[in-house]
C-alpha cells in the first residue's frame, strides 16, 4: 500500500481592509483617543437604520472588540466594524474634512447609492447586492 503525502495547505492571500482612513482620519483619530477618558480598545464604525435616505454611519469608541468584530488596522488606528455592517461599508474610505462651517469625518463609500440632501444620511446596497 503506498501512503501519499498530503499537499501542504496554500498559502491565502491577504484580505483587503474592509475599510481605510485617510492620514487625516487618522490623525483626528489619534488625537481623539489621546484625549479620551480611558483608554479604549478603537473606534467602532458601523451602520444603522435612520435619517430620510435610510441609513446613517456610526463612529463611536470601542471598550473592546465583539466576537464577531472585523478588525482593522491602519495607519496606526484600530477600527472594529460591526458584523452586519461589513458588506455595506466594503470598499469605503474614511476621511476627515475641516470648512469654515465644520469639521467631520466623511465616508467615501462605492456601496451608497444615495444620499439626502443635508448629507446625514445615506442609502448602502451591500457589496455584490446591485450585480
Amino acid at each position: 500500500m503506498e501512503i501519499q503525502a498530503t499537499p501542504p495547505p496554500r498559502a491565502r492571500r491577504p484580505r483587503p481592509k474592509v475599510v481605510t482612513l485617510t492620514e487625516r482620519a487618522a490623525e483626528r483619530v489619534r488625537e481623539i483617543m489621546a484625549k479620551a477618558e480611558k483608554p479604549y480598545a478603537g473606534l467602532r464604525v458601523g451602520v444603522k437604520n435612520g435619517g430620510c435616505a435610510g441609513q446613517e454611519y456610526i463612529l463611536e469608541y470601542a471598550d473592546a472588540a465583539a466576537p464577531l468584530d472585523e478588525v482593522v488596522e491602519d495607519k496606526g488606528v484600530t477600527i472594529l466594524i460591526e458584523p452586519k455592517a461589513v458588506l455595506f461599508l466594503i470598499g469605503s474610505e474614511i476621511d476627515y474634512e475641516t470648512t469654515k462651517l465644520a469639521s467631520r469625518f466623511v465616508f467615501h463609500n462605492p456601496n451608497e447609492t444615495d444620499a439626502c440632501g443635508c448629507g446625514e444620511s445615506v442609502t448602502i446596497v451591500p457589496a455584490g447586492a446591485a450585480e
